[in-house]
């Protein structure tokens, strides 16, 4: 079993522990929240059957890890997400060294279930300028990886893996999105929670839904 396997598995075991964030993350794209525009964009490039290097960008909580995997769902299927997808956490693996061995040893094996390999680098704006200087090398030699990045801040990226991706502005989600689904997450759970509670909770959540949800699953624990 390679190690992109290994730890896609890890992840896809994750979803189902009882964090509900995890658990009701959106596996495609029409299960995403808010984002239309963005969703039908993205459509486009999965029916065509490719897509380009990607820099999802916003404030936390809005979905920007959510529609990198559900476009690697639509695009590799669920035997090509196990096989050829690997998600990092740019913040925790960010020695250059990482570049030169799990990103480009993933980047060079031969896709199994696609024409394409899928590579998820979370919180790039937490790199290094080493970091970021390989892995724009690293983006322009590989024709089969597609390398789909997530920031908060987007001015702590290069000019040069900006230059080289579609950059995607994620907003703060609508209040009644979110109120909407927390509604639907506390119907299939089975918490009891009035529309008001809901309200507020979608409020104070300015925009994060996985805030959100982390208050609604405080709640259940509460009324357990």
């Amino acid at each position: 079993m390679t190690e992109g396997v290994e730890m896609q598995e890890m992840t896809l075991k994750s979803f189902f522990k009882g964090v509900l964030a995890e658990k009701y993350r959106p596996k495609y794209l029409d299960e995403v929240v808010g984002h239309r525009q963005v969703v039908k964009e993205l459509k486009k490039c999965v029916e065509a059957g490719d897509i380009p290097h990607l820099l999802f960008y916003g404030p936390p909580g809005v979905g920007k890890t959510s529609l990198a995997y559900a476009v690697a769902y639509e695009l590799l299927g669920e035997d090509g997400v196990l096989a050829d997808f690997i998600e990092l956490n740019a913040s925790d693996d960010n020695g250059i060294d990482t570049v030169r061995t799990k990103i480009k040893r993933f980047c060079s094996t031969i896709p199994l279930f696609s024409k394409l390999r899928i590579i998820l680098l979370d919180e790039v704006d937490y790199t290094t300028k080493e970091f970021q200087a390989a892995l724009r090398r690293t983006m322009e030699k590989y024709y089969t990886a597609r390398f789909i990045l997530t920031a908060n801040e987007v001015k702590n990226i290069s000019d040069a893996i900006k230059s080289r991706c579609k950059l995607i502005e994620l907003e703060k989600l609508d209040l009644f999105d979110i109120k909407d689904r927390l509604r639907w997450i506390a119907n299939v759970e089975g918490i009891e929670v009035s529309d008001s509670d809901l309200y507020v909770i979608a409020d104070e959540s300015d925009g994060d839904l996985r805030s959100a949800i982390n208050k609604l699953q405080m709640l259940k624990g509460r009324r357990m």
